[in-house]
């Protein structure tokens, strides 16, 4: 798959087989997903693996379409609101890095915010100087969505003089 193809492909999977993953391959994606684009090279997400027990007390409805892996991507919170912001948007292009990666090996994620409740983030050790980017779950797909439609780019710019 080149990259267009990887990124009009990937879907939010929500129901996985239960094959085991190497995490050996998750952490490639990982250290490949670091080099997405983060300001001042602040490089401010960090990983919470999350094993059975911790999975169990976080209780989600659908139990993450039963994955075999969940993590927990956190953001640093930074000295600013600027950086704040910055640091969010910088881990969100670590996880879409992530995502693609996935996808071009044939596995599928789901992205929750469930973290983001104060007894979750308790749950998680998240402290107060950081923020709850999500938990994603990742395995390979029992179901592919089909494609939902999408708006035109052409709606979404505006030309300023």
């Amino acid at each position: 798959m080149n990259i267009t193809e990887v990124i009009t492909g990937r879907r939010t999977i929500k129901k996985f087989k239960q094959d085991s993953i190497n995490m050996e391959k998750i952490i490639t994606w990982f250290n490949v997903a670091r080099f997405a684009p983060n300001h001042r090279m602040t490089e401010p997400w960090e990983i919470i693996i999350i094993g059975p027990e911790t999975r169990a007390k976080l209780n989600h409805k659908m139990d993450f379409g039963n994955a075999p892996v969940l993590f927990a991507v956190l953001s640093k919170k930074g000295k600013t609101e600027v950086e704040r912001e910055e640091n969010i948007a910088a881990t969100a292009c670590f996880v879409q890095n992530f995502m693609l990666l996935a996808w071009e090996d044939g596995l599928g994620t789901f992205w929750s915010s469930i973290a983001t409740s104060p007894k979750n983030k308790e749950l998680l050790s998240v402290g107060e100087d950081k923020d709850v980017v999500g938990v994603f779950a990742v395995g390979y797909p029992e179901e592919v969505p089909t494609v939902k439609e999408r708006a035109l780019i052409e709606t979404k710019i505006t030309h300023l003089l």
